[in-house]
C-alpha cells in the first residue's frame, strides 16, 4: 500500500477510500468485525474441494500483496465507520517531532479512534537519555520537555476531535530493593523492575471507557514517592502485563470494557527493523519465535547510527506480545507512512506478502521503501525434518486433513514419504507444514516437488502462511543466498545450491492467483484439468544473467530458460502429472 500524508485525509470521503485500499478480504473483515462492532452478514466465498497443495482458505494473507482498483462502495464501511466496541493499543510517540509531524501523528491516532481502537499513549524523546541527570536544573529542564511534547499531542489531538485526557498522575511503579517477602511468589518483583498497579490503571481505565485517548509520561515512581524517568519502553511492557490481566468491566453507562491491547504502534522517525535479507530495507513481516536472535545477530554496526533504537523496539515488541492475545501484532512504523495504520488495524497484515519474491517487491518495482513498516508477531518456532522419522505423523495426518477437508490414504501416502521424502517444514505444534519429496525424472538430481503445502484453519490469516513459505523459498529455490539464510531448527542455514521447486494445482483453483505471484511459471496439462508451476533456483538466474551482462530483475520479470533447460518442462510434465492422489 502506498505511503500516503495524514493530510490527505481531511475528508470523509478520503478516509473510506483509505479503509477501501486497505483492500480486507472476508477474514480479514470478520476479523475485525469480532472485536470492533456488531455481528453483520459478511458473505461466505464459494466452497471449492480441496486441492492437492495448499486449501484455498489459506492465502488470504496475499491479499495485500497486489494493488486493487477500490471499488466505490462497500456494505463494510459503515460497520467499519460505526464500532460500538473499544479496544485499547499501546502506542510509542518517539519524538522528537515538529509540530506538523505531531499533528499528521494525532490525525492518525483520530482516525484510529473512529474505527474503535483507543490508543494508550506513552511519549518519549529519542534526543532525552533514560538516566536521570546529575544535577536538578537538567532534571527539570528534560521533565519540562517530556511535558511539553505530552501537552502537545493533546492539543493536536484535540483538533482532529479524538478527545484526549494527559495522564499526569505517575500510573508505574518502580520495584525497590527491598520488596514484601511475604508477598505471592507470582507477585515479587526484582529491584528496578517497572510495574502498574490497580490504581494506576484505574487512570487508563476511566480514559478507555469514556472513549478519551489516555497520553502518558515515561516515568514511574520508585520507592521513595520520586518521579524517575524510566523510558517509554519499560512504562510500556509494564502497561501490557497489566492491561491483559485485568479482568473487563462494566462504566456506569452499561459498556464494557476489555483492556486487553490488541496492537503495539511504535511511531518513530527512523522507520521499520533494517533486513540483512533486505540490504538494509525494513523487514515486512517477523516471527519473533523463529527470528528474534537471528535479527539481533545479522544487525550491522552502521544500523546502529540509522536505526538507533530498531533492536530496543524489536526487544519492546517481544516483551509486550508476550502478554498480548497470540493473534495481536506490533507494529513499528514511520512518521511519514502513517496510512499503514489504518491498513494494519483492519486486516492485521504487513504492507506487503513477505512471501513474495524479493527481487519482485526490492529490486525490480520498489514495493518496500525505506519507511515501509515492520510487522510483529509471536508468531511460532519453524523446524526443518530431514526423515520421516522425525514426523510426528498423527499431527501431520490431522494437519493435512483438517486443512484440506479430506481424508488422507495415509498407508499410500506414508509409503511414498519412505521413499521420497526429501524434507518436512513444521510450525509450531503441527499448525502448518510442507513436505517436499524429490521426484525421479532420470536426472542426478532429481525433481524438488512440493507435495503438501498445509496450514490449520486456526492459523490461517496470523502470518503462518508467509512465515511457512518463506522458510520453503530458503530451503529450496533461494538456496545459496544471503538472503535465504533461513534461522529454522534443521534448515540448511542458506548453504548449498539452489534447486528449481515445481508443484501442482488443480486449473480452477481460487488459489492459482496466489502461485503465479510466488512462481517464475506455469503450464496446463494437456487435459486442462491441473497447472505445474515451478520457481527457477535463485542462484542460478543471477549467475547466468551475470554471464550474460544482463541485470537480474528477479520475481516473474526473470523468465529465463537457457539452452541446457530447454525440454525440462517436458520432463517434469509426466513425472508430476503421474503423482497419485493422496486423498481417499
Amino acid at each position: 500500500m502506498a505511503s500516503r500524508s495524514l493530510a490527505d485525509f481531511s475528508h470523509p470521503q478520503d478516509f473510506i477510500l483509505s479503509i477501501l485500499q486497505a483492500s480486507p478480504s472476508t477474514r480479514d473483515s470478520r476479523s475485525y468485525l469480532s472485536s470492533f462492532a456488531p455481528p453483520v452478514s459478511v458473505e461466505s466465498p464459494s466452497q471449492t474441494p480441496a486441492l492437492d497443495v495448499l486449501p484455498d482458505s489459506v492465502p488470504d494473507s496475499a491479499s495485500s500483496s497486489a494493488p486493487r482498483t477500490p471499488k466505490p462502495a462497500n456494505p463494510l464501511v459503515a460497520s467499519l465507520l460505526n464500532p460500538i466496541i473499544r479496544r485499547p493499543a499501546l502506542v510509542k510517540i518517539q519524538g522528537p517531532f515538529t509540530d506538523a509531524q505531531l499533528n499528521s501523528i494525532a490525525r492518525g491516532m483520530a482516525q484510529l479512534q473512529k474505527l474503535g481502537l483507543v490508543s494508550v499513549i506513552v511519549v518519549d524523546r529519542d534526543d532525552i537519555p533514560v538516566s536521570e541527570p546529575s544535577d536538578a536544573a537538567s532534571a527539570s529542564r528534560q521533565r519540562t520537555l517530556v511535558l511539553r511534547d505530552v501537552e502537545r499531542l493533546v492539543h493536536f489531538l484535540g483538533r482532529h476531535r479524538a478527545p484526549a485526557r494527559p495522564i499526569l498522575a505517575t500510573v508505574a511503579r518502580l520495584a525497590g530493593e527491598e520488596e514484601d517477602d511475604t508477598a505471592a511468589e507470582e507477585e515479587k518483583r526484582t529491584p528496578g523492575e517497572v510495574f502498574v498497579e490497580r490504581e494506576g490503571l484505574d487512570h487508563i481505565r476511566r480514559a478507555v471507557e469514556e472513549g478519551e485517548i489516555p497520553v502518558l509520561l515515561p516515568v514511574a515512581l520508585d520507592p521513595g514517592c520520586r518521579s524517575r524517568r524510566t523510558g517509554a519502553d519499560k512504562v510500556l511492557g509494564a502497561l501490557a502485563s497489566s492491561m491483559s490481566s485485568a479482568a473487563p468491566s462494566t462504566s456506569a453507562s452499561g459498556r464494557r470494557t476489555n483492556l486487553t491491547p490488541l496492537r503495539l504502534l511504535v511511531i518513530n522517525r527512523e522507520g521499520g527493523i533494517p533486513s540483512y535479507a533486505r540490504a538494509g530495507l525494513p523487514h515486512l513481516s517477523i516471527n519473533l519465535a523463529s527470528e528474534l536472535d537471528y535479527i539481533r545477530g545479522t544487525f550491522l554496526p552502521q544500523w546502529s547510527h540509522t536505526h538507533p533504537t530498531a533492536l530496543s523496539n524489536l526487544a519492546l515488541a517481544n516483551a509486550c506480545l508476550q502478554h498480548m492475545p497470540r493473534e495481536a501484532s506490533a507494529l513499528v512504523v514511520s512518521h511519514r507512512s502513517p496510512a499503514a495504520m489504518i491498513a494494519n488495524l483492519i486486516t492485521n497484515k504487513p504492507a506487503h506478502s513477505a512471501s513474495l519474491p524479493h527481487a519482485l517487491l526490492v529490486e525490480s518495482e520498489g514495493r518496500v521503501t525505506r519507511d515501509t513498516p515492520t510487522l510483529i508477531r509471536r508468531g511460532l518456532p519453524v523446524r526443518v525434518l530431514r526423515s520421516l522419522a522425525e514426523v510426528d505423523i498423527p499431527r501431520l495426518t490431522a494437519l493435512l486433513e483438517k486443512s484440506f477437508r479430506r481424508t488422507l490414504s495415509a498407508e499410500g501416502f506414508y509409503r511414498r514419504l519412505e521413499t521420497d521424502l526429501d524434507f518436512v517444514i513444521v510450525i509450531g505444534d503441527y499448525a502448518g507444514a510442507a513436505v517436499v519429496t524429490r521426484e525421479d525424472d532420470g536426472t542426478e538430481e532429481g525433481i524438488c516437488y512440493l507435495d503438501k503445502f498445509a496450514v490449520l484453519p486456526s492459523h490461517q490469516g496470523d502470518g503462518t502462511v508467509d512465515f511457512l513459505w518463506v522458510a520453503l523459498r530458503d530451503e529450496t529455490y533461494g538456496l545459496g543466498l544471503a538472503d535465504a539464510s533461513n534461522p529454522s531448527i534443521g534448515s540448511l542455514s542458506g548453504k548449498g545450491r539452489g534447486r528449481d521447486l515445481v508443484w501442482r494445482s488443480r486449473a480452477d483453483n481460487p488459489v492459482n492467483k496466489w502461485y503465479f505471484e510466488r512462481s517464475n511459471g506455469f503450464t496446463k496439462s494437456a487435459d486442462g484439468k491441473w497447472k505445474m508451476f515451478w520457481c527457477d533456483a535463485e542462484q542460478r538466474l543471477r549467475e547466468k544473467a551475470k554471464e550474460a551482462g544482463r541485470e537480474f530483475g528477479g520475481g516473474r520479470l526473470a523468465r529465463i530458460v537457457e539452452d541446457e533447460e530447454r525440454g525440462r518442462l517436458d520432463r517434469w510434465a509426466p513425472v508430476i502429472q503421474s503423482i497419485k492422489s493422496a486423498w481417499v
